[in-house]
């Protein structure tokens, strides 16, 4: 059986930056459930470039235990590598790559782990789920949950493997991603005050935003369990315009909001819905501002006295908890389907979308330790 380690170094080399086929992948690491035994399932996009994969070890008439990790990396474009990213190297007690730490590194434990299980005679079933396209905001996991959803029976727990140094997250944020359009007259810039310049109800807008993060972090609900304890509004692309000498008719803001589990996200859009129209009638005719959800999840927030909390718990041998800034495919799970989540897994969010992104022998050697444990109690 190959080590952990071995595994990380095959799943490195596949280049699985989001939004392009992660087959490869997906077909070496069902080659080595099937070498084990372990029969596998894909849910495939429209195009059958990327897939989802499912595998059960044990019987599937009871719940059980999930892993669900994510096989997509962010680009490396632009980012001052010292090392291949799509080669590991092994230094100092570090392992260098793309996806080391977000999150290769626990999908790697995972399959040797399942590997493992299927060498005894599991009494509660082990699960693994790997998904695509999570970097986006969780693509491909949906159809994954469309086939979980309809299945008789449910994993009765699920452990998302993103990077927590091993300490169990019952919580993160919401996210709703939305793009403002906004709209104006173009006219020759010499004749500027006569048209409606969008690039300025764009700055309109952005400042707008700006304002609402301001009040929501002076008065609205707080979760002190987070490092920014409230809610967030965050403008992060903006384009507009097409030559100096054109007032532009339109100007394009890619926002974001994430929010604590007391805050409504909706509620939170409508004001910003209704404050728009006020900016484009501000701005008088031919001003507008049209506001597109472009994706969204929910956050995850499971009860602190939730079994699954003292279980993983009993498994990495700590006691704290942690809420964590960054989403995940957890809320899904814990929200559509039902199933009491959290997330553990090997490595710092630190590392994560950093040229030279990595992670520690040690930290690799404390999660094989954990899934073993699983295992475990699982055959027990």
């Amino acid at each position: 059986m190959p080590t952990s380690v071995e595994i990380l170094e095959k799943l490195i080399a596949f280049d699985t930056v989001s939004r392009t086929p992660n087959r490869s992948l997906i077909d070496y690491v069902r080659g080595l459930l099937d070498q084990a035994g372990i029969e596998s399932i894909l849910v495939e996009d429209d195009a059958g470039h990327c897939a989802n994969l499912y595998a059960t070890v044990g019987g599937s008439d009871s719940g059980g235990v999930m892993l669900s990790g994510h096989t997509d990396v962010v680009p490396v474009t632009g980012q001052a590598w010292t090392v291949d990213p799509f080669k590991m190297t092994q230094r100092d007690g570090k392992l260098y790559g793309r996806g080391t730490t977000d999150m290769k590194g626990f999908v790697a434990c995972a399959i040797r782990a399942a590997i493992d299980a299927a060498n005894r005679p599991l009494a509660t079933p082990l699960h693994l789920a790997l998904s695509y396209d999570e970097e986006i905001g969780c693509v491909g996991v949906r159809r994954l949950l469309d086939m979980l959803d309809a299945a008789p029976v449910k994993p009765a727990m699920c452990i998302v493997g993103e990077p927590t140094e091993l300490v169990v997250a019952n919580g993160h944020k919401g996210k709703t991603a939305a793009r403002a359009i906004c709209t104006g007259l173009s006219v020759h810039s010499a004749l500027a005050p006569t048209g409606v310049n969008a690039i300025q109800i764009g700055a309109a807008f952005i400042e707008m935003l700006r304002r609402v993060q301001e009040e929501i972090a002076a008065s609205a609900a707080k979760d002190d369990a987070y490092d920014i304890p409230y809610t967030t509004v965050h403008a992060g692309i903006i384009a507009g315009g097409t030559a100096l000498n054109i007032v532009p008719n339109e100007c394009r803001i890619d926002f974001e909001i994430r929010n604590i589990q007391s805050d409504d996200p909706a509620a939170i859009l409508r004001r910003i819905e209704e404050e728009a129209q006020t900016i484009a009638q501000n701005f008088g005719e031919g001003a507008g501002i049209s506001i597109d959800v472009v994706n969204s999840y929910p956050g995850l927030d499971t009860p602190l006295d939730a079994d699954i909390i003292r279980f993983v718990q009993s498994l990495t041998g700590a006691n704290s908890t942690t809420k964590i800034a960054f989403g995940t495919e957890g809320g899904l799970f814990s929200n559509r389907l039902g199933i009491p989540t959290v997330v553990c897994g090997p490595g710092s969010m630190a590392q994560g979308h950093k040229p030279d992104e990595f992670i520690t022998v040690d930290q690799m050697a404390k999660c094989d330790r954990m899934l073993n444990a699983l295992v475990e109690r699982l055959a027990a």
